[in-house]
């Protein structure tokens, strides 16, 4: 079947020329479906952004998150009227305005497919609309990634944090009822923490601590906050489930395997669990 072409979509009296594209990429600290996901108004920001040049130069800006997997599938993140410029460069230097009336409905439910090749991610549309298809319309607006699995998580703190803060209901009903012993390793160092979610406390609740706290309100992880900082913790610690069981588990076997993990991982002598 021959792929749909994303020019069939645009509006009738849309020119490409009037407008750049925007591929934004993972920037270190975050994946900008993410941030098209979860945050309306950093997203603006993105789009907002002038490096050294004057890349957004025409009266449109075309956006497109690139998916965390995929670096050929890209959601749609609206088209940006650009209404006013300043000449600072690296700073958010473009006043621009989201026009809903121009695909609106798209947003964030538009998947585009498209090999970008070379690192400029800030291009003319009209050199790239040929190669640009249309991969899938979601049903309703992307919100972030779907629960895995108890036995497939593996997400950063920052990832926790917007799944928390989203109350993402896939996730919480996952998690809420369910006890277990968990590991947050350190992929810099490689160093792990060992705890557990028992009593009243399911693995939702637990781990909604660190969601806030960033320390859960441990000594050693504490420590580790206060050497290494916010924005290493967020990006660096990740959280993975080893053992899950119903909240009818006894509290003495979930204490008892929390024990064997630490002993197993050396999570106490090379670690930062203090106890």
């Amino acid at each position: 079947m021959q792929p749909i072409p994303l020019a069939s979509l645009l509006p009738g009296d849309f020119d490409p020329g009037t407008c750049k594209l925007h591929c934004a990429v993972y920037n270190g600290k975050h994946y900008p479906i993410d941030v098209l996901a979860n945050d309306p108004e950093e997203w603006r920001r993105w789009n907002s952004w002038r490096g050294p040049k004057d890349d957004f130069n025409r009266q449109f800006v075309f956006s497109l998150a690139q998916d965390r997997y995929d670096p050929t599938l890209w959601l749609f993140g609206g088209i940006w009227e650009v209404v006013g410029r300043r000449p600072e460069p690296r700073t958010y230097s473009y006043e621009v305005v989201l026009r809903e009336d121009l695909m609106g409905p798209f947003i964030r439910r538009l998947y585009v497919r498209m090999k970008l090749a070379g690192r400029q991610r800030r291009r003319t549309m009209e050199s790239c609309l040929d190669e640009m298809t249309v991969s899938s319309i979601l049903e309703e607006p992307f919100v972030g990634e779907p629960f895995p699995g108890h036995d497939r998580i593996n997400h950063t703190l920052a990832d926790l944090q917007v799944i928390v803060n989203q109350k993402r209901p896939d996730w919480r009903i996952a998690l809420e009822h369910m006890k277990g012993v968990y590991v947050i390793h350190d992929q810099e160092t490689g160093a792990r923490y060992v705890g557990s979610a028992y009593g009243d406390t399911g693995i939702w609740q637990r781990w909604s601590t660190y969601a806030a706290t960033l320390h859960g309100n441990n000594v050693g992880l504490k420590e580790l906050l206060a050497e290494k900082g916010e924005d290493y913790y967020r990006a660096n610690m990740r959280f993975a489930l080893m053992e899950f069981w119903s909240m009818r588990t006894d509290d003495g076997h979930v204490l008892d395997r929390e024990s064997y993990w630490k002993e197993v991982l050396h999570a106490r002598s090379l670690g930062h669990n203090k106890n």
